[in-house]
């Protein structure tokens, strides 16, 4: 009798804890929010999106993952995420924000080029995305195929090709949901100044009218070091009051280098460590093998004791952003 009372109470225990499990994916994203850092986080919803059962809010937190992933930098694991959050039939679910497949699908695209996997991008923008009836989705779908473009050109004759084509997307009216970006792409390609003052005089609060002055870095974002610019292009920066945005896992750091740039060509990336060394600092090429087998050549400059290194580079006209590994 005392065995099967005991066996009782743990069924009834067991009962209890199951029903308290969470299930919706608006409760889980609350209490991913309460750890103590993100990586906690990112293992806390691994852990939970593997439990869901209901397609559509396994779908909203497998998105949320994705979103929080991308957010510390970890583009390759939020490409999977949000392409596997794409691939999922189902509505959108209660108190989480609302995305279509074709925006996981960019979002996807997005990722894929973070970490310069254009193939994976390209394959991405060959799904059934490129069958969509939605003029922002066309205009970003547009914007991300030159940006594949240009992350596996390997010469001025490529680049070129891909600034011709977005050329033709300034004051295209049909690209308004984009220019911003396509302009910022532009100055950062060819390093020229009419871009930039094309982006003040039009879209002076954008983002990317920040970066070109000076005001915010777009850190993190490894895919702007990727592309081989036009020539010895080096988009030049008035620096006045800089804001950096870290994610948290690296806000505790103290960061060992401050990185230039990253490019597939060894010939760009000399290019800038000359122009840095001309300005007085001592820039190196550390090359940098991916996963993939792609070979990439870092342009960095030792940090030094006060930590103060990133801002004189910024001061003299240079984009950087803190090298923690």
């Amino acid at each position: 009798m005392r065995v099967l009372t005991s066996l009782f109470f743990l069924l009834f225990t067991n009962s209890i804890l199951f029903s308290a499990q969470i299930t919706t994916a608006k409760a889980a994203a609350t209490e991913a929010a309460k750890k103590s850092d993100l990586s906690k986080s990112v293992a806390y919803l691994k852990q939970t999106v593997a439990s869901f059962t209901d397609t559509r809010e396994k779908r909203a937190l497998c998105a949320f993952l994705a979103s929080v992933q991308e957010q510390m930098g970890q583009y390759e694991d939020a490409e999977k995420s949000y392409a596997q959050a794409a691939a999922m039939v189902a509505g959108d679910a209660a108190g989480m924000p609302k995305k279509s497949s074709e925006q996981l699908v960019l979002d996807a695209t997005r990722c894929a080029l973070c970490c310069g996997n254009y193939a994976n991008a390209e394959s991405y923008l060959s799904s059934e995305v490129q069958n969509t009836a939605d003029e922002t989705t066309k205009a970003y779908l547009k914007l991300y195929r030159q940006w594949a473009r240009l992350c596996k050109a390997e010469s001025d004759t490529d680049t070129k090709a891909a600034v011709a084509t977005l050329n033709t997307y300034v004051d295209n009216s049909s690209m308004t949901a984009v220019e911003p970006t396509v302009l910022l792409t532009l100055w950062h390609v060819t390093g020229s100044k009419s871009y930039s003052d094309k982006l003040k005089k039009k879209y002076p609060k954008s983002l990317e009218t920040a970066i070109v002055k000076g005001d915010i870095q777009q850190l993190p974002a490894p895919f702007w070091y990727f592309v081989h610019r036009v020539g010895d292009a080096v988009a030049e920066v008035k620096q006045t009051a800089i804001t950096e945005t870290k994610s948290a896992a690296a806000s505790s750091e103290k960061a060992k280098k401050q990185q230039l740039g990253l490019f597939k060509d060894e010939s760009n990336a000399k290019v800038l460590v000359e122009k840095a060394k001309s300005k007085g600092f001592n820039a190196y090429i550390a090359p940098d093998v991916r996963p993939s087998g792609t070979k990439y050549y870092l342009v960095v400059v030792d940090e030094n004791k006060s930590g103060s290194m990133g801002q004189k580079l910024r001061d003299a006209g240079f984009e950087c952003y803190p090298f923690f590994d």
